[in-house]
């Protein structure tokens, strides 16, 4: 391991520093937003794309950690968190709808994610899913119910290249670009982002928990489609929900003890 003066390299935080669990964010500027709906918010770290604050919810110890874009970012910042002592993450984050009925504002849990990305091919044979552990799925959905919350369950498509999505037509391998992602909403992937598929595979091989709530900004596929297309940029609810699935988390993980 590379370490710097006793810290983790990159997130430039110590075990002891956080407690069991952390939200997070990609976007360094939502920490302190996050932060503000736990007890005693303070930040702790700063490095990089890495801003860690940590606060205090139902008498246990939250870190909210960003980052950063993509995989490669995530999965530094999980693995230095795990090294730190925290065992249970939840990733809170924007995506774009897939399918025509998930519309700007809805929120999506994620139960897994296409590995189209790289970070993952370096942890695990492509043939191994990447999943969401079960207990954080179903705590996040009990989330979304109490915020009345629209929300959708089901996989998430995880690329690299954002614009590879936006603008294909631009890549020189445009034709092998659409072709896929026409197959992932055939087979009715609910929404696209960068990190959850690197996360899930980490998470599975350090054998920790982590889930995945999304704000939908906006649906290119309604547009595509001649539909109505609201786009949402308020993460309000998105974060909300994350922060109350820690807690049931949080109460879950007291009723086994």
């Amino acid at each position: 391991m590379v370490y710097s003066q006793g810290k983790e390299f990159h997130i430039d935080l110590a075990k002891g520093e956080v407690g069991r669990y952390a939200v997070l964010p990609g976007d360094p500027g939502r920490c302190e937003k996050i932060a503000q709906y736990l007890e005693n918010p303070r930040k702790i770290a700063q490095n990089r794309e890495y801003v860690t604050y940590v606060g205090e919810l139902m008498g246990e110890r939250v870190a909210v950690t960003s980052t950063g874009i993509g995989g490669p970012s995530a999965s530094i910042a999980m693995e230095e968190l795990i090294h730190c002592g925290v065992d249970t993450f939840i990733r809170v984050g924007t995506s774009g709808g897939m399918q025509p009925e998930v519309c700007g504002g809805d929120l999506v849990i994620a139960t897994g994610a296409v590995r189209a990305e790289g970070t993952t091919r370096e942890y695990a044979p492509i043939e191994y899913p990447a999943v969401a552990h079960y207990e954080v799925v179903k705590a996040l959905e009990r989330a979304a119910q109490e915020m009345q919350a629209k929300y959708h369950v089901g996989v998430v498509q995880c690329k690299d290249n954002f614009y590879g999505q936006h603008s294909p037509e631009t890549m020189p391998c445009h034709t092998w670009l659409t072709d896929r992602w026409e197959a992932w909403k055939a087979c009715g992937a609910l929404a696209s982002e960068m990190e959850s598929a690197a996360l899930f595979i980490t998470a599975a091989v350090r054998r920790v928990r982590m889930g995945t709530v999304l704000l939908v900004l906006a649906n290119q596929t309604r547009r595509e489609m001649g539909l109505p297309d609201v786009a949402v940029y308020d993460t309000d609810l998105a974060v909300k929900t994350a922060v109350a699935g820690i807690g049931q988390l949080i109460q879950a993980d007291k009723n086994k003890k």
